[in-house]
């Protein structure tokens, strides 16, 4: 999977540019993304300002950290449940 290209910041800084009145087609040439790229972009971070981008990325990384101990509770327990059933 290739390296992401652009921060957050640099997003938001490019989305702003489209708000103030540049076309999608001109922003796509000028910083060499396609189309779905922008309007990704645009779903993901459309409205945001710096602050909530961060905000969402911590969120984001405690949530994954949240799944990964939900995952490792629940193989524990099914573990703790085969060896007291006998059928190891």
């Amino acid at each position: 999977m290739k390296g992401k290209r652009f921060r957050e910041e640099q997003i938001i800084a490019i989305l702003k540019e489209a708000e103030a009145g540049l076309a999608v087609a001109e922003l796509v040439r000028k910083y060499a993304i396609s189309e779905q790229t922008y309007y990704r972009w645009k779903s993901k971070f459309g409205g945001m300002e710096l602050s909530d981008a961060k905000r969402l990325k911590q969120l984001e990384d405690e949530n994954r950290r949240l799944k990964r101990l939900v995952a490792d509770q629940a193989l524990d327990i099914q573990i703790l449940k085969e060896v007291n059933s006998g059928k190891y």
